[in-house]
């Protein structure tokens, strides 16, 4: 009993650091002083990436706010499109019902290179000029299955019985929807558009195929790889990961201040 705890233990630490090491490298090297391009030597500590980021408008942060706006745009379109399509999927009774869910899945299944040339084709073909539109577009193909598939997940393990109860109330079928389906359903819209949100902010792939000039943060990344990589990069992914980890502790803490509401309700 006592060596199957050590092997657990064992596992636990060496899985928590091949998952965190790397984080805790980026926000080391941001602090670095160091300001070679070509080496990641640690000289010392230094803020003096972080003061860059302050005054770098037109690089790194400027690819930021051109990626953040794109995948607001397409997690927006991909929300709709993915969630009617997975109520309309669940209440139908068709045939070739299972091909159409194939179907909708397959940008997800198509390697991303592949998936990449054919929308620069497409868009060639169609004449399609604005880097914007392209991109969105290209990133609702993708991101529409994510959600898709954890909504679906989530209204496979809904009881029909209440939204046909609140039918019964005299509910028509908008107010059935936003009542009863909308909130039992959200945590799973919620989490298929962050999960959309993040696979648009970080694609690399179909983003090079199919923009000419518009920038995105990878772009901008990998552009930098010639010229040795700023270590301003590094400083900017710490900003991400603290924001990210401030937003999760928010989260945390407000459902635990509902939670007691939520009790005392009940009662």
């Amino acid at each position: 009993m006592r060596r199957k705890r050590v092997g657990s233990a064992l596992f636990l630490a060496v899985m928590l650091v091949m998952l965190y090491l790397p984080v805790a490298v980026v926000v080391l090297y941001s602090f670095n002083a160091n300001t070679s391009r070509f080496t990641f030597a640690f000289t010392g500590f230094s803020t003096q990436y972080y003061q860059g980021l302050l005054h770098d408008t037109k690089g790194l942060v400027s690819a930021l706010m051109t990626s953040l706006e794109l995948a607001a745009y397409s997690c927006g379109l991909s929300l709709v499109i993915g969630t009617l399509g997975a109520l309309g999927l669940a209440g139908a009774q068709m045939r070739g019902k299972g091909a159409v869910e194939t179907l909708s899945l397959l940008p997800v299944m198509i390697p991303e290179i592949i998936l990449g040339f054919a929308l620069m084709a497409v868009f060639t073909f169609a004449g399609v000029k604005n880097d914007m539109v392209k991109l969105v577009i290209a990133h609702v193909t993708f991101c529409v299955p994510y959600i898709y598939l954890v909504v679906k997940a989530r209204l496979t393990g809904m009881d029909p019985s209440l939204n046909e109860a609140a039918r019964d109330l005299g509910a028509g079928p908008v107010r059935a929807f936003f009542s009863v389906t909308l909130p039992l359903i959200l945590p799973g819209v919620l989490s298929g558009t962050l999960l959309a949100f993040a696979m648009s902010l970080d694609d690399f792939v179909i983003s090079f195929f199919v923009s000419d000039t518009t920038v995105t943060l990878p772009l901008k990344i990998y552009s930098s790889v010639k010229t040795g990589v700023s270590l301003q990069v590094n400083a900017l992914c710490s900003v991400m990961l603290a924001t990210v980890a401030i937003a999760v502790a928010l989260s945390k803490l407000l459902s635990r201040k509902k939670e007691p509401g939520e009790m005392k309700n009940e009662e």
